[in-house]
Parts: C-alpha cells; sequence; structure tokens
C-alpha cells in the first residue's frame, strides 16, 4: 500500500459507481485476479479525461475493456480510443464488453505486440495511458513522445509498484528487480525530460501525470 487504508476505504466509499456494466465488468476482473485500474485510479482518469477533451486516446494494454469504457464514458462525443492488446483471451472478453456497452463506434482494438503496433501509428494523440507490463514502459517511451502533439497528456499507472520502488534493488525479489530499475529510469526521464512537465502522483499504485509542453493543435 502506498496510502493508509483507511484513507483509501474512505475514499472508496465516496465513490457513486460506474454504472452496472464497468462495476460488473470490475467484479468480475477480481474474482478472476484480472488487473484492472483500482478505484481511486480510475477516478483520477476519468477527472483529466472530463477536463482534457481529448480527440483522440490511445491506450496501452486494454486487458478486458474497463478503462477503455471508463473513458468513453467521460470524453466528448467527437472522440474515439484507440487500445492495444495481446493477450488473447483478455482480447475476446474486451470485444464482448465493449459490444455490450454498444461501444464499438469509439472504441478500436488493436490486437498485437504494444511495441510494434506502436511504431505503426502516426497520431497524433490528444491523450495517452500506458497500463501494461510495466518492464516495457521505457522501451515504449521514444514512440509514445512521438505521438504525443504538444499539450497532450500521457497517464502512466502502476508506477510505483505497491511502494516498492523506494527501496534498494536488494530489497526486491531478484525476478522483479530488471522491471524495478527500468521503472526507476521511466520516471528520472519523465521527470528530466525539458519537453515534458510530470508530476508522480501516489494514487492507487502511483501514477506519473506528463504533459507535453507547447501550444496545444
Amino acid at each position: 500500500m502506498i496510502v493508509d487504508e483507511r484513507v483509501r476505504d474512505y475514499i472508496h466509499s465516496l465513490e457513486p459507481g460506474q454504472g452496472s456494466l464497468l462495476d460488473g465488468i470490475a467484479r468480475e476482473a477480481k474474482a478472476g485476479n484480472i488487473p484492472i485500474m483500482k478505484k481511486e485510479t480510475a477516478a483520477l482518469l476519468k477527472t483529466l479525461i472530463t477536463a482534457k477533451r481529448p480527440g483522440a486516446i490511445l491506450e496501452v494494454g486494454t486487458a478486458v475493456g474497463y478503462s477503455a469504457l471508463l473513458m468513453a464514458g467521460a470524453m466528448p462525443d467527437f472522440c474515439r480510443v484507440t487500445t492495444i492488446e495481446k493477450y488473447e483471451p483478455r482480447i475476446l472478453a474486451a470485444r464482448e464488453n465493449i459490444r455490450k456497452a454498444g461501444a464499438e463506434d469509439k472504441i478500436t482494438l488493436l490486437e498485437g505486440d504494444a511495441g510494434e503496433i506502436l511504431q505503426s501509428l502516426s497520431g497524433p494523440f490528444d491523450f495517452i495511458v500506458m497500463d501494461a507490463a510495466k518492464g516495457q514502459y521505457l522501451h515504449w517511451l521514444p514512440d509514445i513522445l512521438r505521438l504525443m502533439g504538444p499539450g497532450a497528456m500521457l497517464f502512466s499507472d502502476n508506477v510505483l509498484q505497491e511502494g516498492t520502488i523506494v527501496q534498494s534493488r536488494y530489497g526486491v525479489e531478484r525476478r522483479d528487480r530488471t522491471i524495478h530499475a527500468r521503472m526507476r529510469e521511466y520516471l528520472y526521464r519523465l521527470k528530466h525530460m525539458e519537453e515534458l512537465e510530470t508530476a508522480i502522483v501516489p494514487v492507487g499504485d502511483g501514477v506519473a501525470v506528463s504533459v507535453m509542453k507547447g501550444e496545444p493543435r
């Protein structure tokens, strides 16, 4: 945990819910140990989408479609979401959830390796969500930056690794050390790139919110 559990539980108690479909998707994901955004992270994402009013959203890591549908419900009518997923069982579940929501005209699901697909996209996107393999964020960053126009926002989830990011590499499991090192480098770059303004927020499992400097298009 990054924040006190009582604070987290209180924040959760204030949430009105996301509607029967999304709340049902969240319950099923929890029962099946499928990672989706934590409630407080989802609330932050929805608020930023509402404030930004993007015209084009890119999401890396669809899972079962929860966050894509969350954004589709908050974005303007003219906006569209492009989301990427490579794990076949989750692709099938996401497509079914998108169908149930009647959001096929708002959400385009691209199947395959995120690194390869990112290289093929041209953008620009006004809002990008990174919510996939944490060890790959650093590798994907050059293409992500290429796809961001001035004023675009990058929302990187799961960046504090449940607080273990502050530990030395010897304080985490050996199997996690590479991911730990890459995430530290990723956050350092976000905070030290002149073209970005970044805040790291200890919400959920940690979120980095970055804005590309310059006048929006």
